[in-house]
Formats: structure tokens, sequence, C-alpha cells
């Protein structure tokens, strides 16, 4: 052991226990503390909330919440596929199924749940799996591509988790719950009951008040569920979900207080009956509880480490109110969601032509808000939540907190900003409260980039980010200062409104803007701004003299630049289809120039590791083939991702493929204030995933269904579901109207799914806008976008035919040379960049306003 150093050893690096070592390792008087934990698993902690997102194409990667460099760096001793199966309290050390035994000054029990198996027999048969890590879902991913059929046991938060993966794999799928409604825990009847019909209108069948008895071989499936009142279910894959345990089976051996029930027995203090000891998360017992939520332990985290590191603190219970979606249906529940308070009201709005339900409980007197239940409408959850938390007082009809702000009587007063006390908890997972928040403004934060980087507060689930803006918004005018949402300060106008002035003026550059609006010579922010307005409407060539200086590096010189300063090359293949022909150009320019060759999650083709002077000579080849440029760099439409339809496929309802070459071809160019992606899937199996895209289509037997403001990202968000059964035209025609009023309203690098959230009235007053004409502006959008893409041209076609254009493309001013300074080394037969290792970390670049990956 180091000397002078206290060893805390921690048991279990899923994502408390990362917490309770980033908590560590942020205090001030760490010096004399050695870090070491213990991963059962072959990677170090990842994000489990976000786990269905493996699904929707992140990968393990993606979910990674450190390194192992980072902890390297840091001093953290790590062990990897390592179980510690024993604890000697006598002599202060653990011991490993690998022979590893370590001495410990204090030790932290951070071991988790595990998932819950039904004693059913037939469960541990082949193709029967549980849904709790990465290497669950990868198992689960395996069967599915034998699987027509897959189903879920349990219909709580992570059963219809599970069955939104297994619909997204294209599988059948089916959800069984022992209970009369789904989320029996956090919703009552009547949102359960709504929840369910949502679910149902997405092709997924909800089996309720169903016991399986026995699993056995099936006559059409690869099994049969047997349930006890004699009904029967084939399927060719299950997932069990029906709950978890706490992973208490160490601490029991050990000697360590179990509860009767299970879980590791803590104190305020998080310490077990064993002082040295301490125990977060889900295997720990506070007070005959188990919190199920990842934020109850990180608070645990945040207790142990301030303890440990000689503090004070204590865990006081936690909040289990829930916000999320499900399979694209936006749920809450609050507090007492089932008015188990004796002497409780209850509110109830149910509105069936919508799909929201929504259900308030308040205490016997009617002043203090109790719990709530919230079904496709979430957007009063943070007030609610806060009401509740902080004892707020009601309105004098609290029925009002069921109605739109809009239509409340001036709106949710009872929840005002002004209102909330500085202790109000704001970010669950960092635990910021609205003092901390007012502190840090006054201070001198004045933006949300300033006050996530001081407080932390918005960059964990993210959830908190609306309330905390209002919060700053709040002190910054209390403060005297203007709130504004000016573009920055050579612009005293909002991006929507620079939008309408380049739209009634006809102004085509950014010099006439400025001089007729504008001040000073232009920024970082408002130069790129005003350029991809001017090229959404007027679609000009990007490197037209008026526009140079506006674009960004990519745009500048029509390529994505790479870390290594090489450019990738992406020609466009609308719907993924290529000829042989085309196929052999690509493969025969990547190995005359050696560039690094992948083909992309968006069905193209992406060539690295071509230098600045390179990019003209690969591009007239595949200009000469006949490619145009993917806009891969570009803020605009980038591909329309499509399965084969029912050109080939025997499931296929009408030819995706062939629509999705067309809807490719039609909005190619087309530049909006952030990137788009479509995709057309040929049937509900949904083989193009467009339920994830920012314009998703879906053939049935009468139409198109139309789904929008889906993304990946940083934020993945499911698509809405528009309009149902459409024709060709009245599809277009929709699609035309929805970019295009997009593209006049939203904030810049705002994706469409942000935008569509803060768009008040949302998806019913996007349609509308689209479908009713409310705002009689359907036909001038229309236009507009004719108009739009009209002009559109390959810039690297036309960059081709000028020799002035070409002279940028080289490295030096004053000369031809290549530069020399760009090394590579070969992986996997191809090159790939010489970079050492810290410069090899997946460190994304995050759009602070979006909380975007911007590719």
């Amino acid at each position: 052991m180091i000397k002078d150093k206290m060893r805390i050893i921690v048991v279990g690096n899923g994502m408390v226990g990362h917490r309770f070592i980033e908590e560590i390792l942020e205090k001030t008087n760490r010096e004399n503390i050695q870090l070491v934990t213990f991963a059962e698993e072959e990677r170090l902690a990842y994000d489990r909330v976000q786990l269905s997102s493996y699904f929707g194409g992140k990968s393990a990667e993606d979910l990674s919440l450190t390194s192992e460099s980072h902890y390297q760096a840091s001093g953290v001793q790590y062990f990897l596929n390592h179980q510690v199966i024993e604890i000697d309290r006598a002599n202060k050390s653990v011991t490993t199924d690998k022979g590893e035994t370590l001495n410990y000054d204090k030790l932290v029990l951070a071991t988790g749940s595990y998932p819950f198996v039904p004693p059913i027999p037939g469960n541990e048969q082949p193709h029967c799996h549980v849904y709790r890590t990465i290497n669950d879902l990868e198992a689960i991913a395996d069967s599915g591509k034998s699987s027509r059929v897959g189903t879920v046991i349990g219909g709580g938060l992570l059963g219809l988790e599970a069955a939104n993966a297994l619909r997204q794999m294209g599988l059948e799928t089916h959800v069984v719950e022992f209970a009369p409604r789904l989320m029996a825990v956090q919703l009552d009847e009547g949102g359960g009951e709504l929840l369910r019909h949502k679910i149902e209108d997405l092709g997924v069948s909800v089996h309720t008040r169903k016991a399986t008895e026995c699993i056995t071989s099936g006559d059409h499936c690869r099994y049969k569920l047997v349930f006890a009142d004699g009904s029967e279910l084939e399927t060719d894959m299950l997932v069990f979900s029906a709950g978890i345990r706490p992973q208490d089976t160490l601490a029991r051996q050990s000697g360590l207080d179990i509860g009767e029930r299970g879980g590791i027995v803590i104190d305020d203090h998080c310490q077990t009956s064993d002082a040295d000891i301490f125990a977060i998360g889900e295997c720990a017992l506070w007070e005959n509880q188990i919190f199920g939520l990842v934020a109850p332990g990180y608070q645990m985290a945040r207790v142990a480490a301030a303890v440990l590191c000689g503090g004070d603190g204590a865990f006081t219970g936690a909040d289990m109110s829930t916000k999320l979606k499900l399979l694209g249906v936006d749920v809450a529940s609050i507090g007492d969601a089932h008015a188990a308070t004796p002497g409780a009201q209850t509110y109830t709005l149910s509105d069936g032509l919508k799909g929201v339900y929504k259900r308030i409980i308040v205490s016997k007197e009617g002043d203090r808000l109790l719990g709530a239940v919230l079904v496709g409408d979430v957007e009063s959850y943070p007030e609610l939540l806060q009401s509740m938390l902080n004892c707020l007082p009601l309105p004098e009809q609290p029925s009002v907190l069921l109605l739109p702000p809009a239509e409340s009587e001036g709106g949710h007063s009872g929840a005002a900003m002004d209102a909330l006390p500085d202790s109000a908890q704001i970010c669950s997972c960092y635990d910021v409260t609205k003092g901390q928040i007012r502190e840090a403004v006054a201070a001198g934060c004045c933006d949300m980039a300033s006050l996530k980087s001081t407080t932390k507060a918005c960059t964990g689930c993210g959830g908190c980010a609306a309330l905390t803006k209002q919060v700053m918004d709040t002190e910054l005018a209390a403060m005297g200062h203007e709130v504004n949402n000016h573009i920055c300060e050579h612009f005293a106008y909002s991006r929507q409104e620079l939008a309408d002035i380049v739209r009634a003026t006809r102004v085509k550059s950014f010099a006439e803007l400025l001089e007729s609006h504008g001040k000073g010579l232009g920024c970082d922010v408002c130069k790129p701004t005003i350029g991809s307005i001017l090229a959404s409407f007027w679609n000009d060539y990007i490197l037209e003299p008026q526009h140079i200086g506006l674009q960004d590096t990519n745009d500048i010189y029509l390529g994505n630049m790479q870390k290594d300063g090489t450019y990738s090359v992406v020609p466009r293949i609308p719907g993924g289809e290529i000829t042989p022909e085309k196929l052999i150009v690509l493969g025969q320019v990547a190995k005359d120039f050696n560039l690094y060759t992948k083909i992309t999650g968006g069905q193209r083709v992406d060539l690295f590791g071509a230098q600045l002077h390179e990019l003209p000579a690969i591009w007239r080849i595949l200009v000469d083939a006949g490619f145009e440029t993917g806009h891969a760099y570009g803020k605009s439409v980038r591909t329309v991702k499509s399965c084969v339809g029912s050109t080939w496929c025997r499931y296929g309802v009408d030819d995706s493929l062939a629509f999705a070459i067309g809807i490719e071809n039609r909005y190619k160019g087309l530049r909006s204030p952030h990137k788009l992606k479509f995709a057309v899937s040929g049937c509900t199996r949904e083989c193009a995933e467009a339920q994830s895209k920012d314009i998703g289509i879906i053939a049935t037997e009468n139409g198109w269904n139309l789904y929008v403001c889906g993304n990946g990202g940083m934020r993945p968000r499911h698509a809405d579901l528009f309009a149902s059964d459409l024709d060709s035209d009245t599809l277009i025609r929709y699609i035309d109207r929805i970019l295009m009023f997009y593209i006049r309203t939203a904030d810049r690098l705002q994706r469409t799914s942000v935008w569509l959230e803060n768009m008040e009235g949302g998806l019913d007053y996007l349609r509308e806008v689209v479908i009713e004409d409310k705002l009689d502006i359907g036909e001038e959008l229309e236009r507009e976008m004719a108009a739009t893409l009209g002009k559109y041209q390959c810039e690297w076609k036309t960059t081709l035919e000028s020799p002035e254009k070409l002279a940028r493309f080289q490295h030096f001013i004053n000369s031809k040379q290549q530069d020399d300074g760009i090394k590579f080394i070969e992986e996997r037969g191809q090159k790939v960049p010489a970079m050492d290792l810290t410069s090899q970390l997946a460190i994304p670049v995050i759009d602070i306003t979006n909380e975007e990956t911007i590719s």
C-alpha cells in the first residue's frame, strides 16, 4: 500500500461507482487518497440510462462515461473483468475471482442490482435474455437476426425500453405484464390505459393481467408462452424485464446487515454496519427503501465522498419523480401518483383526440400539490415537480394546472421562478440548487455555456435545461440585465427575425444585411448563421465572392476536416442504391489516393485522409463518373436512408427505395439551421429506422405515414407521427411546408427535435400550420421551397469549372507542395492518422445550445 495514503476500494464501476470516483477526484483535499475500482464487465462505466440508444446506432464508446486514459491520468487504479468474491473484514481486504487480493482502508460497495427473472419453467433456454448490460444487448441483437417475433415479459420502465429495442430491430413485438396496466408503479389506471393505446398504435401488442406458467416449444415460432388463464402466445425470443433486485450477495457473505427483503443497510452517511464499509446506489437500503433511479445513487455518491474526505454529508432520501419518453410517448410521474395520501383530492383531464392524459393529486385542503401523472404532454412537468418538492401555494382553482400555460389565466404562477426558494433543487444529477445558479449568474455567468461549466447543471441527463435557463433569465432580469435573444452584438435580432428580414427585403449578401440592419464587422456567430439563411432561401453557389468568409472550414473547402487536418470525401448515393460501375470507381479512387474507406450508417461510402490539394483531383474523377457532392460538410440535407422495399423484400408494401431516391434528389442541397436526415421504410418492420430521423416515412397498405423531428446524437429523440395514410403528392407537400417553416423559424444550430420541443403548441400547432394552413402561408412555403430547390447545383462540379476557385485548394499560398507534417499508420489494412494516445480519445465537440454532437 502506498505510504501515507488512504486506499479506498470501489467495488463496482457502474454509473454510481464512477460518479463516486469523480466526486473524490473533484475534492481539493484528496491528495492522501488512493482510488481503486473493480469492474465485472470488460469495459469501464457507461450510461445505462441511454442503453436502448445502442439499438439506434450508438456504440459502446458513445455510451462511455469515462476512459482508461482518464483514470490513468487521474491516478485511479482499475481492474476490468474482475468480480470481487470475498471481503475479509478482519484483515480489511478484498479478493477477486482472478485471485487478486488488495487491502483497503475504506470500502465502497456500488454493486448495483441484477434483473429478476421469474421462476418460469423453460426460462433458461437459448434466446431467453435479460436487459441490463451492453453484453445483454449484443446477445439480444444476435437472437434478433434469427427471429421474427420478440416478446418482453414485464411492462415497467425497463420492459418498455426493451420493447422499443425489439421494435427497432424490426421484430413483431409483444409486451406481457402481470399487472392490470403498464408502468403500474408510476402510472394510475387512466395514464396506463392511454400509454397502452399509444404503444399499440405504434404496432406493439400489449398483454396485461397475464401470468406466464411455462415456456414450451412453439408450433409456428421457436417458443410458446402458456398463461394461467389458458391463453397462449408464440414468440422466437424472450426478454425478461420483471424488475430488479439489489446485488447484495457479497455483503451478505461478509456478515453486513441486510434488509429483510434484500439490500445492504446504510445510515444517513451511507455507512453500513461496518464503519469502514459504505454502500451506494441500487444495492443500498436506506430506511427500508431501495432507490432504482440513478439520481438518488448520485446523491449517495456525493454523501459518501464528502464523508470520506472529512466533510459533512447526509442522505435524506430522494424524490422518485421521473420524466421519460417510451417508444416515442412522453410520460411523467410525480410524487404521490396513486393518491395514497389520506384525504387527497384529484383533478383529471383526459383528451382522447389529442392523446393526452393529466391527473394532479392535491392535499385535502387543496393548498399543496402531492403528485401528478402526465401522458402525451409533459410540458408542465418542471413546474409541477418544483411545486410539489417545495410545497408552493396552489392557485385558488388547482384544476387550472391541467391546462396549457396560455389557457390557465396567466400560466402556472404557483411554480413561478420567484416563488421557488433558493434551496430548490434544479438539477438532480449534480444536486444544483436555484441558489447556486443565482450565485453563478451574480458572479458573471450570463449564458448557458458558462453556467453549465460553473455549476454542472444540465450536463447530466439534460432534463433540467429549460428550468435552468428560466432561473438564469429571471436572475439576469432582476439584476437589471436585458434578457434578449439577439444573435450577437452585431445584430439586435434573433435568427428567426433575421430570416424574416432576408425574405422580406430580399437581401442577397452578408454585407448588405450588415449595412442595413447590423453594426461592426460581424463575428463567428453571425457570419455562418446568416450564410446559412442566405443559402436556405436563395441557394447561390456557396463560394461566390459575396459569400466567402461566412462559412466554417468544412463549407470553405467543401469537405469535412478531420482531426489530423485531412478531409473526407462523401459523394451522394441516393437511397443507398449504387451501380457496380460506380462502386468500382469509388474503390479505384480510394486505392489510387490511399484513402481510408468506410460505409456509413446513412448508406454512403466515406473516403478519409485526403489532403487539401488532392480534393479537386478526387472530385474530378467522381464527377466525371456521375457522382455529386453528398453535402456531408454542410448544415443541409445529408442522406435519405432506405430499405429495399417491395422491390425485393417479401414484407414490403411499397417501393420505398424508389421513393427514397426521389426524395433525396428533390431535397439535395437544401440548406437549413442544422443537418437534416431522412429515411423511408417499406413496411412497419422499419429496417430504415425512419422514426429516428428528422423526416421519417413508412409505407402502409393505405399510403405513407409521416414522422417528424426525430434525431440521434447526444440526446436521441423518437420522431412523432405527424400524419397517416398519405398519398405521395400530399406527403411531399407536407414535407415542403414543414422544412420551410423550420428554416424560417428555428434558432441557429437547432435540430428539428429541439425546434419542435420549444415550439409553443408543439406537434398540434405544427399540424395546424401545415395541414390546416392556420397561418395562411402554406402555398407561400411551397413556392419558397420550389424556388430554393430549383437553384440546386453540385458545388463540386461548379468549383471544378472555375480555375479561380480551384486555387484555394492548396496548403501554401506560394507553393503547391503537399503537407509533409501529416503522418499515417496502418490498422486493419488501411491507413489511419498517426496520433498520440491522448489525441485518439473520442472527445466530441459539443454545441452547448443544442447539446448535439457537431459532425
